[in-house]
């Protein structure tokens, strides 16, 4: 398949990310926690680029909760190519809807084009159905993941085609060094 849609869980594939720069740059924890490198950022571009292989990229659709007014993520993220979709945090400023905005924007694509091949950029298996639903139509499916978001063994990691850790990748994919 010569196509990919590339579907993003901005938190997922940030705050494990962020987790990764902290384990290489050997940072430790102060409050219990596992350590974050909170200056490392994702590169949109070089991210759209690795990922899709050399395939035309259909779509790339990248889903996460509302930043603070001065944050430029977003346009960053357009401007580089991706669809941005961002939801508000509930009351309890926990991050809501960006799973099940992913899994739709995905369905209703599987749905109504093409077969091409279903590039998710998470490790949660809140995906499952929309493997499932890919699959059954005749799309090729792969997770893109932190190896810290998944488990080799687990029900995502079986249920795509194939695995592409994100660790392969990660100094062409960040901004920080």
């Amino acid at each position: 398949m010569k196509e990919c849609v590339i579907i993003v869980d901005n938190s997922n594939i940030w705050i494990e990310g962020m987790k990764y720069s902290a384990s290489l740059k050997g940072l430790t924890s102060v409050d219990g926690k596992e350590p974050c490198d909170f200056k490392w950022r994702i590169d949109f571009g070089n991210l759209l680029n690795k990922v899709s292989e050399g395939k035309t990229i259909r779509k790339a659709i990248l889903v996460g909760s509302r930043p603070p007014q001065n944050d430029s993520l977003w346009n960053t993220a357009k401007n580089r190519g991706f669809e941005v979709i961002v939801h508000d945090r509930n009351s309890e400023n926990r991050e809501k809807a960006v799973d099940t905005e992913l899994v739709a924007q995905g369905v209703e694509l599987i749905c109504t084009t093409s077969p091409a091949v279903l590039k998710i950029l998470s490790g949660d298996s809140d995906f499952l159905p929309l493997v499932k639903i890919a699959e059954g139509r005749g799309w090729e499916t792969e997770m893109w993941a932190f190896p810290s978001a998944y488990q080799i063994a687990g029900n995502m990691a079986t249920a795509v085609d194939r695995i592409q850790p994100l660790d392969a990748i990660f100094e062409e994919i960040s901004l920080s060094k």
